[in-house]
């Protein structure tokens, strides 16, 4: 379907007087409109995006939400005519025909309507859709964009509206057909050869690649010997001044002590020798901040700190910038959360520098604002960094408006925000090596002497390594004594797995996807059953594997970073009019047509099998296979001959054998087993024509401290996330998210829990208001430290 008739702003700088009284005609309305004698349409697209605007608006404006896309590519077929180079086939979406034809409705009724869907290629897309289904009802169309959803940014987009840029929306259209034309040809040949129901996506597939390979680097990894060796020293004047070094050198050279032999005898070398502070040094440095969150960078700030799914980040933020009532009505609490420029308004600047100076005081801004340019491959540079609508909105100030998420994450991205405006931090790094007859033993303290950024934000590399005062105030020539010597064995360790932060990392260096696609990539991976998140490491699954495998082998280009990296170049292109749309998919699609039909006639059939599983009937191996339903089970391989299956876990595991129960089936009173399903263990009866089935309860034999009368049985949310609760549910609401102790509180009497952090393993209170901890201290299987 062709576009709707409109110019990019960015091509026509210039207009004809016939253009430009046209556009003063659209100006008077469209003022009319905002001044309450005309009726205005704002389309958006979600509902709680219309409750904020309809805050900022007034009555003389109507909202109404499309709630995403209203149009698509038809869902059962193909819907791109290739013959017709390649001109896409739209359907109005199953379950927006009402809202379609409320908004038809609507636009009708009004002078002018405004589509105010979300300011990147998406929402352009959506915006021109909606164009093309309103335009018989609606008198005048705009297009307007805002970064922000504040009072002075909604205003200003109604008064400065704009025509839909179609090369926005041609980038669009270019990703969808081929995201369409890769999944509806390259799937039915994964059907065939390897499993039903399979899929293949044109970025999905190359971040599924790059965690194969990773898995490969792991499972081919060789772990290599090497020791440490770290002794306790102390002033010889004082052995009560103590501190530790570790062996830097032996003899001029890099310490690289590769088996026991070689460690010993340095170990003997260090124990004979007249220790001696060889010298003694201090470095004054300057960290500068870093720059405001842009989306990738808020993705991973977010995993590391609090543990948050990239999909649960982007959901949060989008509630964040849509807007929350903090007390004065709905408002966007920051900007838009789906870009890659560091880039801040002028405005925004200097709201943060008088922040600065009046909290902190004028050394803590620096000489000059603080900017910071586009990084990143094909980085587009296209809205503002995530960032406060208000720096004055401070977290603490609207701590009880916001969920415990919504505050977490508006809370490093106000802290980044401002801390990014500000002077750079000051450290004093002390360094001391003492010679030890040849062998040079180093240690190093550090400590800030001048706070900077990080008296409003710390980030993971801001840590002050130690304190300097645990270091004696030693000079060269100065004599030690040698308390301990401790040598350690290691082995190299293999690159770590993927998490979600790290793959969205790798994916932004590489130049695959773009902000808004990084989420719904990791998710489709995970959902198709190629990907599977274990301790929030990303593993490939058997199947995942064997699709990667012929995807490499005969589908190269398609899962070849670089390709898709260019790929992603040429739609950037298009958004800025260098490319034609239809000549990057006709470009594409001609080589990949040509790979199809040769993997189609070259491509044997692929068994998944699963690993060491045979049939219980036939003893021939076992093959994942996938249902009508998309939920995976074992089949014999054996089959049509032996149609023998096995379910499967959740985790892609092969299910355990039944175990007998001491439950009581609550129909026909015999005792139930224990089968595991696709969501986990569960109680079901094997009595003959008995068919309950009932949830297994993983008692705590801890009592509810809330009705006194129920027991704390572990449950699962609906997405599958462990927490704690009373079995009385739903007459006692009692929950908790972490395993209690059984013991409470010793200043509120509520429930301890246990929380394992970074920092260590912890008995908590799970009152919000309460904050009492106690440290657990870990078994430790480290030797001890060899005497001198």
């Amino acid at each position: 379907m062709p576009a709707p008739k409109s110019k990019s702003p960015r091509k026509s700088p210039a207009k004809t007087k016939s253009a430009k009284a046209a556009a003063a005609g659209v100006a008077d309305r469209e003022d009319d409109a905002a001044s309450g004698s005309g009726k205005s349409l704002v389309i958006v697209e979600s509902p709680a995006k219309a409750k904020t605007l309809k805050k900022i608006l007034g009555p003389n404006f109507q909202i109404k939400a499309s709630v995403g896309h209203i149009r698509d590519l038809p869902q059962k077929k193909i819907g791109v005519d290739v013959k017709k180079d390649f001109e896409p086939v739209y359907e109005i979406m199953p379950d927006k025909a009402d809202i379609v034809a409320d908004l038809r409705s609507a636009a009708a009724r009004c002078d002018t309507v405004y589509l105010a869907a979300d300011p990147d290629r998406e929402g352009e897309a959506i915006a021109w859709h909606i164009a093309a289904l309103l335009k018989d009802e609606a008198k005048v169309i705009r297009r307007i964009e805002f970064h922000e959803i504040t009072k002075n940014a909604i205003l200003e987009a109604i008064q400065h509206p704009r025509d839909i840029d179609v090369n926005r929306v041609n980038a669009q259209q270019a990703r969808r057909v081929l995201d369409r034309l890769v999944g509806y040809k390259l799937s039915p040949l994964l059907w065939k050869k390897v499993n039903k129901g399979l899929s293949a996506g044109r970025v999905q597939s190359v971040a599924v690649r790059l965690i194969c390979e990773r898995e490969a680097e792991i499972e081919a990894f060789i772990p290599e010997e090497y020791w440490t060796v770290a002794c306790q020293l102390a002033d010889a004047k004082d052995d009560a001044l103590t501190f530790e070094a570790e062996l830097a050198k032996v003899d001029g050279k890099k310490a690289a002590l590769g088996n026991q032999e070689e460690t010993d005898a340095v170990v003997a070398r260090i124990k004979r020798a007249a220790l001696a502070v060889s010298d003694v040094r201090t470095r004054e440095s300057h960290r500068k901040p870093s720059p405001p969150f842009i989306t990738s960078t808020l993705q991973r700030e977010a995993a590391t700190r609090y543990g948050f799914s990239v999909k649960k980040t982007m959901q949060v933020a989008q509630k964040l910038y849509e807007g929350i009532d903090v007390g004065e009505g709905p408002v966007g609490l920051i900007t838009y959360m789906r870009t890659d420029s560091t880039r801040i308004a002028d405005e925004a600047q200097a709201e943060a520098k008088d922040y600065i100076l009046n909290q902190y005081g004028p050394s803590y801004y620096p000489s000059e604002p603080r900017l910071y340019l586009k990084k990143g491959k094909g980085a587009q540079d296209a809205h503002e960094a995530i960032r406060p609508t208000a720096v004055a909105r401070k977290p603490q100030a609207i701590r009880d408006a916001l969920s415990d998420d919504a505050y977490k994450l508006y809370k490093i991205i106000w802290s980044r925000f401002v801390a990014s405006q500000m002077e750079s931090a000051s450290i004093s790094t002390k360094t001391l090596e003492v010679d030890a007859g040849g062998c040079l033993l180093r240690t190093s303290h550090s400590h800030v002497t001048f706070p900077g950024y990080m008296a409003a934000y710390r980030g993971e590399d801001d840590a002050e390594g130690g304190e300097e005062s645990r270091m004696p105030d030693l000079k060269a020539g100065d004599a030690v004594s040698l308390l301990n010597v401790k040598p350690t064995q290691h082995f190299t360790e293999p690159p770590p797995r993927f998490n979600e932060a790290s793959l969205v990392k790798t994916m932004e260096e590489l130049g695959i996807g773009r902000p808004s696609t990084y989420a719904p990539t990791i998710a489709t991976v995970q959902d198709r059953g190629y990907v599977l998140k274990e301790d929030k490491a990303l593993k490939p699954t058997p199947m995942g594997k064997a699709v990667n495998a012929l995807l490499v082998e005969h589908f190269n280009d398609i899962v070849d970073v670089h390709f898709t990296a260019n790929l992603e170049t040429r739609l950037d292109d298009i958004a800025d009019e260098k490319q034609a749309w239809k000549g990057v998919v006709r470009d594409f699609y001609g080589p990949f047509e040509a790979t199809l039909e040769k993997a189609s006639n070259e491509m044997q059939r692929v068994h998944v099998l699963a690993d060491g599983v045979t049939c219980p009937n036939c003893s021939a191996p076992m093959a994942i296979k996938n249902s009508r339903w998309g939920s995976q089970f074992l089949g014999c391989t054996a089959y049509p001959e032996c149609k023998t299956t096995l379910p499967m876990t959740g985790d892609k595991q092969p299910a355990p054998e039944d175990k007998p129960s001491e439950e009581p089936c609550p129909t026909c009173g015999a005792l139930m087993v224990i089968r595991h399903g696709r969501f986990g263990p569960y109680l079901t009866c094997k009595a003959e024509g008995c068919k309950t089935n009932r949830p297994l309860v993983v008692k705590t034999g801890i009592r509810c401290l809330k009705c006194g009368q129920g027991d704390i049985v572990q449950k699962k949310s609906r997405y599958g996330k462990v927490f704690f609760g009373c079995d009385q549910y739903p007459k006692c609401d009692y929950a908790l998210w972490n395993k209690p102790t059984g013991q409470t509180c010793p200043q509120c009497a509520a429930m301890l829990v246990e929380k394992n952090l970074k920092k260590g393993n912890f008995h908590a209170c799970s009152s919000k208001e309460c904050g009492y901890s106690v440290a657990i201290e870990a078994p430790s299987s480290a030797p001890e430290s060899e005497p001198a």
